[in-house]
């Protein structure tokens, strides 16, 4: 299963704590779990695409972020349906 979790900002990031977010997603793409992650260009925050087995699972690895787990970063934790050919985008 797919899921995101979208990042807003709540107190200025250093640089140290940059390098760490870093870390952890190395870390899920050296598992295989991350599938796509970066900044808004038009919005404060950002996002984390992963899998993992579980909203549960998905709960730990979204705090187990630094920028979440620092208070840094707020966040909102979503389920995605991937809509592809493969299933007919959902039809």
């Amino acid at each position: 299963m797919f899921y995101l979790y979208l990042m807003s900002n709540k107190n200025e990031l250093t640089e140290q704590l940059v390098k760490d977010h870093v870390e952890h997603l190395k870390a899920l793409d050296a598992d295989g779990k991350l599938v796509l992650c970066g900044p808004f260009s038009d919005y404060p925050g950002g996002m984390v695409v992963f899998k993992a087995d579980s909203y549960d699972q998905a709960i730990l690895v979204a705090e187990s972020d630094p920028f979440i787990a620092s208070g840094h970063k707020t966040y909102e934790l979503r389920t995605l349906e991937v809509a592809n050919k493969d299933n007919n985008y959902l039809l």
